[in-house]
C-alpha cells in the first residue's frame, strides 16, 4: 500500500533564495559580481523588497552572497557553504534554513501586540506594573538591551489578562529569536542609536499603560512596531556602520 509523502510548507522567501542560488550555481552571476538591486529584483520576481531582503540575508548565511554596506550584495568570490553545494542538495534543506521570516512574524505581533498593551493598561495589578517598569529601566542601564527588551514586552502581555494572548506573545518571541534571518538582520539594522530609539518608544507605551489609557497604549505600541518594520526595511546602501552594536 502506498503511503502519502509528507509536504512541506515553504516560505516565499526560501522560495526566492533557492531561485536566485539557482542562477549563481548556473553562473548566471558570476563570482565577485554586484547582484542586481533589491528593487530590480523584486520587480522581476514580482514580490515585495520585503521578501528580496529576507532571501538575500539567507544567502548571506549559506555563504552565496556578502553584503557590503554602502555599496550593494555580491556573488561570493570565494567558494562558501553555499557554492560548496552547487551539485547537491538545494540549499533549503542542506542549511535547514526554513524559518519564518523577520516581516512575517513583526506583522503578527502588530495584530496582536497592540491589544495587549491596550488590555494591560486596563487590567494590570501594581506587581504586572512595576515588572514593565523594571524591564524598561533594564534596557536603559545595560549593553545587551535585547534581553530586556523581550522582557519588557513579555511582561506587557502577562499583564493583559488575556494568558492565551500571553501565550501567543511568547510563542511569536521564541520563533523571532530562533530565526537565523532576524539575528542577521538586526547585526546590520539594529545599534546603540536604534536601542535609543527603541527605549523613547517603549516609554511612550509604558507612560500609557500607568496611565490606564487603552487607546494611548495601543496605539503606542503599534506605531513602536512600525518604527521596528521600517528600520528593517532600511536599504542597504544608507547603513552607515558595519554590524549593529547589540
Amino acid at each position: 500500500m502506498s503511503t502519502f509523502q509528507a509536504v512541506a510548507v515553504t516560505r516565499l522567501y526560501r522560495m526566492i533564495a533557492d531561485q536566485i542560488a539557482g542562477r549563481i550555481r548556473a553562473g548566471d552571476f558570476p563570482r565577485g559580481r554586484r547582484l542586481p538591486s533589491e528593487r530590480d529584483l523584486a520587480e522581476q520576481l514580482q514580490v515585495s523588497r520585503a521578501s528580496i531582503r529576507e532571501a538575500l540575508i539567507a544567502l548571506e548565511i549559506e555563504g552565496y552572497v556578502e553584503v557590503r554596506v554602502g555599496t550593494g550584495v555580491f556573488v561570493a568570490d570565494k567558494e562558501g557553504a553555499g557554492l560548496a553545494a552547487a551539485a547537491g542538495t538545494p540549499p533549503s534543506a542542506a542549511q535547514g534554513v526554513d524559518d519564518i521570516g523577520p516581516f512575517d512574524l513583526l506583522e503578527a505581533r502588530l495584530i496582536i501586540e497592540p491589544e495587549c498593551a491596550g488590555m494591560a493598561a486596563q487590567h494590570a495589578t501594581a506587581a504586572q506594573l512595576a515588572a514593565i517598569l523594571d524591564a524598561h529601566d533594564g534596557m536603559s542601564l545595560t549593553d545587551s538591551p535585547g534581553r530586556h527588551d523581550r522582557e519588557f514586552h513579555g511582561a506587557i502581555a502577562a499583564a493583559c489578562g488575556n494568558a492565551a494572548l500571553a501565550a501567543a506573545v511568547a510563542h511569536l518571541w521564541n520563533l523571532t529569536q530562533s530565526s537565523s534571518v532576524y539575528r542577521r538582520m538586526q547585526d546590520y539594522f539594529v545599534d546603540a542609536k536604534v536601542w535609543a530609539v527603541a527605549h523613547a518608544e517603549h516609554q511612550r507605551i509604558l507612560t500609557a499603560i500607568v496611565a490606564r489609557d487603552p487607546i494611548r497604549a495601543r496605539h503606542a505600541m503599534h506605531a513602536h512596531l512600525l518604527g521596528i518594520l521600517a528600520r528593517l526595511r532600511e536599504d542597504f546602501g544608507d547603513v552607515s556602520h558595519p554590524r549593529g552594536d547589540l
